[in-house]
């Protein structure tokens, strides 16, 4: 699935898990729609962060969808995401949504496609969206050449993306474990 005019970000280092998620909502190729948009948000009383990269209502209806299964299995996030995605695959009209979710708890970082795809990353950073490679490849670098904890390794790899992707910007939301 391609995504497009996002950088969702996520990373763990010593124990403190950051996932951060830049504001810009782009129309086509040409046009910035919106530069504070809200694409991360903590979910089960905040102990879980989740951010979407694609098609905003789908975006919604992914994680409404989440919460719901997060209830079902009492919290347990890897088994919520495994559910639903299974859900997503096999139904009808989730199957159109067009999203992917980066998932977040005090353990596991997660990915989720509507393809099926559960992954959890080997190296405790992950990123989705068009942004996405780039917001990886400076997270990947600072965390395993620095000193920096996980929340400032998300905020200047986000900054690094925001110079790079033009459908990513500046304006970041992060959220921390």
């Amino acid at each position: 699935m391609e995504t497009h005019a996002t950088t969702i970000l996520a990373v763990r280092k010593d124990g403190l898990v950051a996932l951060a998620g830049d504001g810009q909502v782009t129309m086509g190729q040409t046009m910035i729609m919106k530069h504070a948009a809200q694409k991360v948000r903590r979910l089960h009383d905040g102990k879980i962060l989740a951010g979407f990269a694609g098609a905003t209502a789908d975006a919604f209806t992914l994680f409404e969808l989440f919460e719901a299964k997060l209830k079902e299995v009492r919290g347990h996030m890897v088994r919520a995401a495994v559910e639903m995605t299974k859900d997503w695959r096999k139904d009808k009209y989730l199957r159109k949504l067009e999203a992917m979710l980066l998932l977040a708890d005090s353990e596991h970082i997660l990915v989720l496609s509507g393809t099926g795809d559960v992954i959890e990353p080997d190296d405790n950073v992950a990123a989705i969206g068009s942004g996405g490679p780039y917001a990886l490849a400076a997270a990947r670098a600072l965390s395993r050449h620095s000193d920096l904890d996980a929340e400032t390794i998300a905020r200047e790899s986000m900054r690094i993306a925001a110079e790079i992707c033009v459908y990513t910007n500046d304006h970041v939301t992060l959220e921390t474990l």
